[in-house]
């Protein structure tokens, strides 16, 4: 395997830009040694490699900034066990740590090496079945499996067909099977099982002894002898912390429990009893049962060499192993997650990423304000009246007009939901952003956007909103400004969308089709213009925002192409 010192450590940083992020690699000094020109990039692995991409393609670059692989693949996922998962046009493979394709063929789909196996996935006789590959990329065990699991301890629980599941070994061979509708989970020599769909879990040991009756409606892995198991029937949680025999540990109270590892578990209490769907505050507790801390932190995540990173309001820090801050540990204003590496503290906050030394000074920071050319910039804006409300917002300057400039950013500010947010609040959370969409000429089109999620609902909403806006005059424009007076525009666009949505019907809903409105939400680029809708308007919500690309030279007989808004970027 590749080895790579670490003492001179490169960390991924971004700057901000008008095409969008543009990632480099700085130094533990904050000072880019690779620079900014990838669309992302990942931190280097042990071997020396990290993964990043450009124009939507994956390569590995090396330490002094060369590609060890071109950007070629469409994804590639980090080492494990000296192999590495990518895709390409043709589907899944593995590579080695030296960039050579192992496996002979493409699959539909390879999840990461643990113990020296990675489970694969082919379809056979319109079947989707499971097997292993081996650290050389071959089949070791044939696809055939209904569910597959990794290999712990040189083991891996497999379903072989209905009420049939089976515990295997590193060359296939069955160890013992077990007659349950459901099991997960193996895990130090116990397995959960559920003797039929819907029925209560429990455990069993590696030969089919049950060593732990079916009690619970929720059973998780053992992990250091203990296992987060849950009593509740109803929306009132009962997560509870038992070992090996059984014997609660801490009562089945809680609205959450997370196993954090080095013998602790966070233990949750619900933030809104009538809610309890809406989240928890966590206290921290031993695994022996003994509860450190009250229900201080709004969220907690693993220990690690004796810290954890949380939250607490709109701060992020460190605590030690007592559930208390790590006094040497500076605190973080913003809402995220930080790590320590080395001498230095990533800190994921905000959604957004900055680097700090351990006394809390900032190490790098991503710039808040780029140009767009040698007149106008625009700014970032950060707005978080609560922890969980949080837009950034663009803020335009250089225009000549200074009361058109006030009137666009006000209109912006608006659009970006820049709105009054009690200062807490704990019903559902917001996050916007916004991106530079189109910039020619005068025309600035700014794409703003951001996710509404109700907490408890299944799923959030998405929001976007494209607003053009004319730099020379601060002219907002809209659809009908691009076409000809008495042109028709709804009906030519509407019919053209029609004919699109026939091509491919299963993809929409066309009984909901109803043409296009006056006011329809557009934008455009150089060559074409683009209708979209809001998701289910007339397509699931999977599909997102439906959009169609109309080229201008189908519709170049009602374009005004003497008017404000075609001279704006064409003229």
């Amino acid at each position: 395997m590749r080895t790579t010192p670490t003492a001179s450590r490169l960390l991924p940083a971004y700057i901000h830009t008008k095409d969008g992020k543009k990632w480099g690699y700085i130094n533990i000094n904050g000072q880019f040694i690779i620079e900014p020109q990838f669309d992302e990039a990942n931190e280097f692995q042990m071997n020396g490699l990290a993964i990043v991409s450009l124009n939507n393609q994956y390569g590995l670059l090396d330490q002094t900034g060369q590609f060890f692989i071109p950007p070629i693949y469409d994804s590639i996922l980090p080492f494990t066990d000296g192999r590495a998962i990518i895709t390409d046009h043709e589907g899944y493979k593995v590579i080695n740590e030296g960039g050579h394709v192992l496996t002979k063929k493409a699959y539909e789909l390879i999840m990461p090496y643990v113990n020296q196996r990675a489970v694969f996935a082919d379809t056979s006789n319109n079947q989707y079945r499971y097997g292993y590959l081996d650290e050389l990329g071959k089949e070791r065990i044939p696809a055939q499996f209904e569910i597959a699991y990794d290999f712990k301890d040189g083991k891996a629980l497999v379903k072989i067909k209905e009420n049939e599941f089976a515990l295997i070994q590193l060359s296939g061979e069955v160890a013992h099977s077990f007659p349950y509708a459901s099991m997960m989970g193996y895990s130090e020599g116990l397995i959960a099982f559920s003797q039929a769909f819907g029925d209560k879990w429990g455990y069993v040991d590696e030969q089919g002894k049950v060593v732990i009756p079916p009690q619970y409606t929720y059973a998780s892995p053992f992990k250091d002898g203990r296992a987060v198991i849950n009593l509740s029937e109803g929306i009132d949680n009962q997560y509870g912390l038992i070992d090996k025999n059984a014997t609660l540990l801490l009562s089945p109270i809680y609205n959450d429990m997370i196993s954090l590892g080095e013998q602790r578990v966070a233990i949750g209490k619900a933030r809104d009893d009538k809610q309890p769907f809406v989240g928890s505050t966590y206290g921290i507790a031993t695994t022996a049962g003994g509860i450190l801390t009250d229900f201080l932190y709004d969220s907690v995540g693993e220990y690690q060499d004796g810290l954890s990173p949380v939250t607490a309001g709109q701060y992020t820090f460190f605590i030690d192993l007592s559930g208390r801050r790590a006094q040497t540990l500076p605190v973080i204003s913003g809402v995220g997650t930080v790590r320590l590496i080395d001498d230095r503290i990533e800190a994921n906050v905000d959604h957004s990423l900055s680097y700090y030394n351990r006394a809390g000074q900032i190490i790098y920071q991503p710039n808040t304000s780029y140009p767009l050319n040698d007149q106008y910039r625009i700014h970032i804006e950060k707005y978080q009246p609560n922890k969980d409300y949080l837009v950034y917002y663009p803020r335009i300057e250089g225009m000549t007009n200074t009361e058109a400039e006030k009137q666009v950013n006000d209109e912006l500010q608006q659009k970006s939901k820049v709105v009054p947010v009690p200062p807490t609040q704990i019903d559902y959370e917001y996050v916007g952003n916004f991106s530079v969409s189109f910039f020619q000429k005068s025309l600035l089109i700014l794409k703003l956007e951001g996710y509404d999620y109700r907490f408890g609902a299944a799923h959030g909403m998405p929001y976007q909103v494209h607003v053009p806006i004319d730099l020379n005059t601060g002219t907002i424009y809209e659809l009908k400004d691009l076409f000809k007076q008495d042109s028709h525009y709804v009906k030519v666009i509407s019919e053209s969308i029609e004919k699109q949505i026939q091509k491919d019907p299963q993809s929409y809903f066309p009984d909901q089709y109803k043409g296009i409105q006056p006011d329809q939400p557009f934008y455009i680029d150089n060559d074409s213009l683009f209708i979209y809708f809001e998701p289910y308007e007339i397509a699931a919500y999977a599909v997102g925002f439906p959009t169609f690309m109309i080229p201008f030279t189908e519709i170049m007989a009602i374009i005004d192409v003497d008017g404000a808004f075609w001279r704006a970027f064409r003229g």
